[in-house]
């Protein structure tokens, strides 16, 4: 049984933790939109109202009493805000109030996830919470509005108090089908009640201990979540208030008061009062006959984001949601690439090239093979994507805190967030992103607002955060309307670092490279260490990072106008379809997004500068050459240019001509990881294994291309 119970507890937790920050989320998301309103419109502060409530809830549950404390402390300012509708309350101090408390609670929950107890101070957060509330009670006393009661925080108990009947009244009799994955039904029963008592003259329900015994989340799952609802609200009304995200199926009936006492015995009160008779009368319901409803005739169904609740009779289930934990779907992604491999495998069996072999029937079945091997990893690489919405969203408190760190008045404008990436990649770039962002606020917006308006600039700074799919890759960009980057400082500045030859000029650099110097180890143009930068570190990890999933940072800057960073990172890292050649007696792959042509030229084509370089004459267009043999030493003779092939590949704007021996063949190729002696060389982003069993390396184009420029 003690087994039983830490599984089901560690179930509970996982729950929490994923729900509780999906809540917090929510919340920055909400503060940060509305940071530069007049103040939050009823809809913001209900909702932020039951965010608290629910996160509150939960964190009862787990006995997380710090959290649970915090949140309802803020709940409390919220209920005010709600009941009261005071005016002149300090937005920009309240939006700094919610975000200390969701950060709060965000550390609570890293430690709870690493395994450590939620032992973080609450006390100075709930003083603070408690002098901001203690203003807000003497300004609605000042405007003359009537306090609210207090909000309490009552654990929910089920008793019964006869109510007085309206006329206006109505009777309804509600049951709350969950699905069976449903994680936590109790705690979802709990926020149906909580949502109803809104507007409730009279409310119970069955199972009584939805807080207090977790037992009863299997019973709510078993049987149902069984509600008595008396109030003035018509159906609509009382189905808008109830959350049918998890809900399978929602039972609504209307009866009378008659049947509603009736039904309170069937929940168990057999010993409580009579119903009370109505104060006015009641003119008594039309006895119309009609078939009793059939369970899950009136059915609400879960509505989907953005649309409202319908009523209908009998339509079919809509799909459901389920969550998947991350390593399980990695499994998937490794078996999937294996899978590839093996289909190569057979597919590229020696066997099958004996002359004379009737090989229809397996070309129809390996057909059939491809197809259901690539359908099947298109599914599961959908189902690894995910959008940059909550990535982006961080980069807006980031910008929000920075600023007025620094008082510097500036907005983000966000681009492109629902572009997807693979998770893998979204877990990679999150770090490299704040750097950038933090770079751009610091680094790149001035800091005296004369200094934009000798420019022409609007005193608000800008920056932009943009995200795009093209050609395989997605591209992150980070643009300022700030000061730009000093190239002649950025020289002096590496040069007495000592991070560059000494005998260099700066003539001897492009733009581009001098820009790069901001990503060396150690260089900072900063020349006082703050909070944010000044330490010569960030930059370099930056590029680090990005470089472990085959991507590259690319700086582009106008002095006085502004910088542009790009992240550029591959859509996924798990196959790619790429084109695999021969040069000498190794194997290389090219991705197929990459490759423009393949030609056949002659010497004469060729020009031979007297430092070594090579180019190529191509209709007229003059192109870097590269052979590769030379570059990787794989043959000491010097191969002519008649014998091979030469692929033309174009990597964001730059071509560059490639000389191979033979095209072998196109396929689905499994990226792996290469060794790090090999990841050294320069122009190599990866390896896969043929289905022949032997070793292809991958070549990364921005990366040759690059290499060639530097030489």
């Amino acid at each position: 049984m003690a087994e039983e119970y830490n599984t089901d507890t560690d179930s509970m937790l996982s729950v929490y933790l994923y729900e509780n920050g999906q809540l917090l989320e929510k919340l920055e998301g909400i503060i940060l939109e509305k940071q530069d309103e007049e103040c939050f419109d009823d809809s913001d502060i209900n909702e932020i109202f039951r965010i608290m409530h629910t996160i509150k809830g939960s964190s009862g549950i787990m006995m997380f009493e710090n959290i649970t404390k915090v949140a309802h402390k803020l709940e409390d300012v919220f209920y005010y805000l709600r009941e009261s509708h005071p005016d002149d309350v300090p937005h920009m101090e309240l939006v700094e109030k919610v975000l200390d408390v969701s950060d709060f609670i965000t550390g609570e929950i890293e430690k709870i996830k690493e395994g450590d107890e939620p032992d973080g101070d609450e006390s100075k957060l709930l003083e603070e919470l408690d002098e901001f509330l203690s203003r807000i009670k003497g300004e609605i006393k000042k405007q003359g509005i009537r306090l609210p009661k207090t909000n309490k925080s009552e654990e929910p108990a089920q008793f019964y108090v006869a109510p007085v009947a309206e006329a206006d009244s109505h009777f309804y009799k509600i049951v709350i089908h969950y699905r069976n994955d449903t994680q936590m039904s109790n705690i979802r029963a709990y926020s149906a009640t909580y949502a109803l008592k809104e507007i409730a003259e009279d409310l119970l329900y069955s199972p009584d201990d939805i807080l207090s015994n977790e037992a009863s989340s299997d019973t709510i799952l078993a049987e149902g979540f069984h509600m008595l609802l008396q109030t003035k609200t018509d159906k609509e009304g009382v189905l808008e208030l109830i959350d049918s995200s998890e809900a399978e199926e929602i039972d609504f009936e209307e009866i009378t008061s008659e049947e509603y006492g009736r039904e309170i015995v069937n929940l168990g009160h057999d010993e409580l009062e009579p119903m009370a008779e109505p104060e006015h009368d009641v003119p008594a319901p039309k006895e119309e006959k009609k078939a009793a409803p059939a369970p899950g005739d009136y059915v609400v169904k879960t509505k989907a984001a953005g649309k409202g609740k319908t009523l209908a009779k009998n339509q079919p289930k809509q799909q459901t949601i389920i969550s998947v934990n991350v390593e399980k779907m990695d499994a998937l992604m490794d078996l999937i690439g294996e899978l590839v491999i093996a289909e190569a495998v057979v597919l590229q069996n020696p066997d099958l090239k004996v002359p004379g072999l009737e090989l229809g029937n397996f070309q129809k079945a390996s057909a059939q093979l491809s197809k259901i091997t690539t359908e099947l990893q298109e599914v599961i690489m959908s189902m690894r994507m995910m959008p940059l919405t909550n990535t982006f969203q961080k980069m807006k408190r980031i910008v929000f805190d920075a600023s007025r760190k620094l008082g510097k008045d500036i907005e983000l404008e966000v681009i492109g967030e629902n572009t997807e990436v693979d998770k893998n990649i979204i877990e990679h770039i999150s770090d490299p992103l704040m750097h950038l962002v933090r770079n751009s606020v610091d680094h790149g917006i001035e800091e005296d607002v004369e200094d934009r308006k000798a420019y022409g600039k609007p005193e608000k700074g800008k920056i932009t955060l943009e995200a795009k799919n093209e050609g395989g890759k997605v591209y992150i960009c980070v643009r300022d309307d700030g000061k730009g980057l000093n190239k002649e400082k950025l020289f002096d500045k590496a040069m007495s670092n000592g991070l560059i030859d000494s005998s260099k000029e700066i003539t001897d650099f492009q733009d581009k490279e001098i820009y790069r110097f901001i990503t060396l180890p150690g260089f900072s143009t900063k020349e006082q260490v703050t909070e944010l930068s000044g330490r010569g570190v960030g930059m370099d990890v930056v590029v680090k990072n990005i470089q472990d999933i085959g991507g590259r940072l690319d700086i582009e800057s106008v002095e006085h106008e502004g910088s542009e960073m790009t992240l550029i990172i591959p859509l996924t890292l798990a196959i790619i379809n790429g084109i695999v050649v021969q040069v000498e007696n190794s194997l290389f792959v090219i991705e197929t997004a990459s490759i423009k042509e393949f030609v056949r030229v002659s010497e004469e084509s060729l020009i031979q500068e007297p430092g070594g370089e090579e180019y190529l004459v191509l209709r007229g267009e003059c192109y870097s050459f590269i052979r590769l043999n030379e570059r990787y030493h794989l043959s000491d003779a010097h191969e002519k240019i008649d014998d091979g092939i030469v692929v033309v590949l174009e990597h964001e704007g730059t071509q560059v001509c490639v000389l191979i021996d033979k095209l072998l063949q196109e396929q689905e190729i499994v990226v792996k990881p290469i060794p790090p002696y090999v990841k050294k060389v320069k122009g190599l982003s990866g390896c896969t294994q043929l289905g022949d069993g032997s070793i292809a390396l991958i070549l990364d184009i921005g990366g040759l291309i690059l290499s060639e420029e530097r030489r």
